[in-house]
C-alpha cells in the first residue's frame, strides 16, 4: 500500500508543478511585444486620381510620359522638399478638346504639356488668393510665349489663364496630404509655347541717324558770282580777247575822248 501512495503523492506533485507553470508561459506570451508596423507609403497620383474617378485619360497621359512615376519618385526623395501641387483635368476636358489636339504633339511635348499641369510646391486653398503670378511650373520657362500660368481667385473659385484657355478651379482640393495637393481644373491647361500663335520677334534698335550733309551757303552765296564769272569768261572767249586786255583799252578810250574834249574847249 504504502508504494501506489507514494506514486500517488509524486503525480500530485508534478501536476501542481505544472499548473503553476501555465500561468506563468502564457503571461510571458502575452507580454511579448508585437512586430512594429511599417509607415504607411504615400499614395500615389495616379491611386489618389483613380480613387476620384473620372480623371482615366490624364491618368494615361501620366503614365505614357512618366510623369506619374516621376512625380513618386520626387514626393519619396528630396528633390520635391516643398511638395507638389498638380491641376488635374478631368475626362470631360479631354473630350472637349478639337480633334487631333495632343495627337499632333511630340512625346516631348506630351510630357511638357503634363509638366505644366505640376507646381513644384504645395499651394494650400488660402494661398491661391495670394499666389505670385507669372506660376512658374515644371515645364519650365514663364516668358513670353513660353510657359505662364495665371491664377487669380475669386471666392472659392480660382480662374485660370494660360494665354490660351481660361479654365476654373475647384478650390477645394481632391487631396491633400503627403506634401501632395491636387485639384480639379475644368479645361486642359494648353501652355502658349505649343498652342499659342507665334510670338512676334522684338523690334530692332533704332538705327543711328544718318549724319546730315553740311551745307554749302558759301556756294550759295557765291552763285551770281560764279555766274557773273562764267558770263565775262563767255564774252571774252567770243571777242578773242582776254578779259583784262579789253578792260585796259576801254580805260585807255575814256581817257583820249576826255583829252580831246578839254583841247576843243580851250
Amino acid at each position: 500500500m504504502a508504494l501506489p501512495r507514494l506514486a500517488a503523492a509524486h503525480l500530485l506533485a508534478v501536476a501542481i508543478v505544472l499548473s503553476s507553470a501555465a500561468p506563468l508561459a502564457h503571461g510571458q506570451a502575452a507580454s511579448a511585444p508585437s512586430p512594429s508596423l511599417a509607415p504607411a507609403a504615400p499614395k500615389t497620383i495616379t491611386a489618389i486620381l483613380s480613387k476620384a474617378g473620372q480623371f482615366t485619360k490624364f491618368i494615361q497621359l501620366l503614365q505614357s510620359t512618366r510623369e506619374a512615376e516621376q512625380i513618386t519618385n520626387q514626393l519619396k526623395g528630396k528633390s520635391s522638399n516643398g511638395g507638389l501641387t498638380v491641376f488635374a483635368p478631368p475626362d470631360s476636358a479631354f473630350s472637349a478638346l478639337p480633334k487631333g489636339t495632343l495627337n499632333s504633339l511630340s512625346d516631348q511635348q506630351k510630357t511638357s504639356l503634363v509638366q505644366f499641369h505640376v507646381v513644384s510646391a504645395v499651394l494650400a486653398a488660402a494661398q491661391l488668393e495670394t499666389v505670385s503670378n507669372p506660376l512658374r511650373t515644371q515645364a519650365g520657362d514663364t516668358g513670353r510665349g513660353k510657359y505662364p500660368l495665371n491664377l487669380t481667385a475669386d471666392g472659392t473659385n480660382v480662374n485660370v489663364s494660360t494665354g490660351v484657355v481660361n479654365a476654373t478651379l475647384d478650390g477645394t482640393p481632391l487631396y491633400a496630404g503627403d506634401r501632395l495637393v491636387v485639384y480639379q481644373v475644368s479645361k486642359v491647361l494648353l501652355p502658349w509655347a505649343l498652342y499659342g500663335p507665334p510670338v512676334p520677334a522684338p523690334a530692332p534698335a533704332p538705327a543711328e541717324s544718318k549724319k546730315k550733309k553740311k551745307a554749302a551757303p558759301d556756294a550759295v552765296a557765291d552763285a551770281p558770282a560764279a555766274e557773273t564769272a562764267a558770263g565775262t569768261t563767255t564774252a571774252s572767249a567770243a571777242t578773242g580777247v582776254p578779259a583784262g586786255v579789253g578792260a585796259a583799252a576801254a580805260s585807255s578810250c575814256v581817257a583820249v575822248v576826255a583829252v580831246a574834249a578839254l583841247w576843243w574847249a580851250i
